[in-house]
């Protein structure tokens, strides 16, 4: 929600689309909704490639002598790897600090991480997260229905532009360090 406000545009995409596919239902959507919603799922791409749930993957035991990009890693050698710092990378993704949902709907990158590994928010291969599937069904659900349901406006003449994204760790996962207060207006379908 926090780079929605601060890319009011890329809000008014997204209501656009979950508002044209879902029409006038008044009650909750559900997964049997989400089936068209491409610039939801790119937004929740998005979200995570900036901002991982934990910005440091669980820490892996090297089973065997590897060479990674020049660098020797003994077998037995703690590894962590860096998501956040993936997410970041120029050499995978063009203005890598800006969010741009689009780059997600024509790209086939998937957050399983067991093609790519430029995008792995939920770790990857046998050792990812077993519940990701849960996860973003939920996040999706959930978004869905919070833009759906509700006209959001910051509170107090705030702007999205002057948001403080800074974030903070509490040991294992990352988040705001100043929580997003935000108000809902009910959005009204007309029709």
């Amino acid at each position: 929600m926090s780079e929605l406000f601060k890319h009011p545009s890329v809000m008014k995409k997204l209501q656009n689309e979950v508002r044209g596919i879902v029409g006038n239902k008044q009650n909750i959507i559900t997964e049997d909704d989400l089936g068209g919603m491409n610039y939801l799922k790119a937004v929740i791409k998005e979200t995570l490639r900036l901002h991982p749930p934990a910005p440091l993957l669980f820490p892996r035991m090297a089973s065997q002598d590897a060479t990674v990009n020049g660098y020797n890693i003994k077998r037995g050698t703690l590894v962590f790897v860096n998501a956040w710092k993936i997410g970041r990378d120029p050499k995978s993704y063009n203005d890598p600090e800006e969010f741009k949902p689009e780059r997600f709907l024509s790209n086939v990158v998937d957050y399983r991480g067991t093609d790519d590994f430029q995008f792995i928010p939920f770790g990857a291969g046998r050792r990812g997260c077993p519940g990701i599937q849960f996860a973003m069904a939920v996040q999706e659900i959930a978004l869905a229905n919070l833009i759906h349901k509700f006209d959001w406006v910051l509170p107090y003449g705030a702007r999205g532009e002057d948001l403080d994204m800074t974030e903070e760790s509490n040991s294992s996962t990352i988040h705001r360090k100043y929580l997003l207060k935000a108000m809902a207006i009910p959005y009204h379908c007309s029709g």
